[in-house]
């Protein structure tokens, strides 16, 4: 291909189609250029990747960028019409004169496509605008090992689990001033955003500061490339699972595991910077405040009603919770929602996707900004989860956070406590991939035929729980589970006629409880004791108990989560948990 022929291949770097225009200073998308283009930035046609990417940089430095606070929206500028080619176009093959040739996607509509693909999840929404000069902005990626912490990254196919982790270290122009200057960086604000298996929902569920958790063990690579392990400790701030005594993300992944029972599938760090500089790309993002706010903590000053913020304003606004709500953490939590909230919808907006000049900011900004786990460190698999996480409408997203409790182990509150009454709930709906909002492809499958049988078999009388025969395998739960199942049962909940019949001889995901047609009185008993789903109820026959009678047979297969906890998926949030959905605007108090 010539030197004029730029754009006109498939394999072309879309980098050489973005042209500053002398006349504006911005840059234009030009899908067929036709002659000599001397504002094209850097080289116009070189042989390797890396030398068009350089030229790419190049042009940017020379692009006009935002001033901190103050908005710089830049609408989006018209693709120009093709222009017919000078050169005369060959002659159809026999038979085909005439025929018009076959019309491919506009170029300009897989831009769109790729860039607004990746508008799902704000930290994450710059990532794949990476398409435009990808060797450049694989150079700003920093990554850190996930040191076997992680599920090894993500797939397509099965349900996302992404840690972002947002670091109190004070790096970056003129971060130094706020306080703590020295801080080796802890987990500030975390959130575990779980997107479902169809794409339909998800939740982001926050992860207070000030939790008292238990850091495990910490397999850690250092910076020689050795592995060292890093001593856990129980009982300590969740922020202290990063930083403290060399912890990495990893840690805090191991953390969050431990807390949860959901390993994540990667992370992402973000410091200071990242709210600054993704606010200013996208000229700003607006909130609302049911009240004046002075804090002088985070040098926040805005008076009430809908404002408008960027830059180190923006910054301000993530880190107040002196002036909102109980002035703690918590409190702050919700204004970070809030603000996440905003910049989503903000990213998803015409005003955003429509507009080159953003686009190119937002993914400056974010591949700066961000630190990724190895799994992610470079713009092609950052965009292959970009592309996943923006098919997500945003009004099924749901801002949540890990409910808790004053710590009763202190006089002056300063800390948190898991709430054992409503956070397993709340873990467990994510962990079986439960939408937190109400998704109609999931009330369509409540309602099949296969839902509506299974529902059917909970129903109807029940047998004593001293009339209940069964004998309990372990088909996958953790060693000893059948012998702690038959102890509660017999102890604690009068199934007298229960055996341990060991193990099984086949591995199951699920556990089930199989029994004859005339069982299924004791069937629905010890359904509703284990809080079995009427899906984990299987029809068929007995077997042969140790004295000769009949019996079921109840295996416990690896969903099975200890003796006297239930088995039935929650289908609703507690009452009592608050959640937030990021279409909708939400007023600080």
């Amino acid at each position: 291909m010539d030197a004029q022929g730029r754009g006109r291949a498939d394999n072309i770097d879309p980098a050489d189609q973005w042209v500053l225009n002398p006349n504006t200073g911005e840059y234009e998308l030009r899908l067929t250029p036709s002659g000599p283009q001397p504002a094209v930035p850097g080289p116009r046609r070189s042989a390797s990747r890396g030398a068009r990417a350089a030229g790419a940089d190049a042009g940017a430095v020379r692009s006009r960028t935002a001033a901190p606070g103050r908005e710089t929206e830049v609408p989006g500028r018209e693709v120009p019409p093709q222009r017919r080619r000078r050169a005369v176009p060959e002659e159809p093959p026999p038979g085909r004169r005439g025929r018009r040739p076959a019309k491919k996607k506009s170029r300009a509509k897989k831009v769109l496509l790729w860039t607004g693909g990746t508008m799902a999840f704000v930290l994450i929404a710059g990532a794949g605008a990476g398409y435009l000069y990808i060797e450049h902005l694989n150079n700003n990626i920093q990554s850190s090992p996930d040191d076997g912490a992680s599920t090894g990254g993500f797939s397509k196919d099965k349900a996302i689990n992404v840690l972002v982790i947002g670091t109190d270290k004070r790096t970056g122009s003129g971060n130094e001033g706020y306080g703590d200057s020295g801080s080796v960086g802890h987990a500030d604000t975390t959130i575990l955003l779980h997107v479902s298996k169809d794409r339909t929902n998800a939740t982001a569920l926050s992860i207070p500061r000030d939790l008292i958790v238990d850091v495990p063990d910490c397999p850690t690579t250092q910076e020689d490339g050795s592995t060292k392990v890093i001593a856990g400790t129980d009982n300590v701030r969740f922020n202290t699972s990063l930083g403290q005594d060399g912890r990495t993300p990893s840690c805090t992944m191991r953390t969050v595991t431990e807390l949860t029972g959901i390993t994540p599938d990667n992370f992402m760090v973000a410091d200071f910077n990242a709210v600054k500089t993704l606010t200013t790309a996208v000229g700003g993002v607006d909130v609302c405040l049911g009240k004046d706010i002075n804090d002088s903590g985070s040098h926040l000053n805005l008076k009430k009603g809908m404002r408008h913020i960027e830059g180190e304003t923006a910054l301000a606004f993530v880190r107040t919770r002196h002036a909102v709500g109980f002035g703690g953490d918590l409190s702050r939590i919700a204004l970070q929602q809030q603000f996440l909230s905003a910049l989503m919808r903000k990213l998803k907006s015409n005003s955003t996707l429509t507009s080159p000049t953003k686009m190119v900011k937002v993914a400056e900004a974010a591949t700066k900004a961000l630190t990724v786990d190895s799994k992610l460190d470079s713009i092609g698999k950052l965009k292959d989860l970009g592309l996943e996480l923006g098919k997500l409408n945003v009004k099924n997203l749901t801002f949540t956070t890990v409910p808790v409790i004053d710590n009763p182990a202190e006089k002056v509150k300063a800390t948190v406590v898991v709430n054992p009454t409503t956070a397993p709930t709340v873990f467990q709906m994510i962990k079986e991939d439960v939408s937190f909002t109400e998704v109609a492809a999931q009330k369509k499958e409540a309602k099949s035929k296969e839902a509506a049988a299974a529902a059917k078999r909970l129903e109807g009388t029940k047998s004593a729980a001293s009339e209940v025969r069964v004998q309990i395998l372990n088909g996958g739960a953790e060693t000893g589970s059948a012998q702690e199942t038959l102890n509660w049962l017999q102890n604690d909940e009068g199934v007298t006629k229960s055996e341990n019949a060991g193990n099984a001889s086949t591995t199951l995901s699920k556990t089930t409880l199989e029994y004859a047609p005339d069982q299924a009185d004791q069937a629905r008993k010890l359904a509703a004791l284990m809080g079995l789903s009427g899906s984990a109820m299987k029809p068929g026959k007995s077997v042969t108990n140790s004295q000769g009678l009949p019996a079921m047979t109840l295996t416990l297969g690896k969903d099975f989560k200890g003796a006297g906890v239930s088995m039935t998926a929650a289908t609703k949030v507690p009452d009592t948990v608050d959640t937030s959905t990021a279409d909708k605007v939400e007023c600080a108090k």
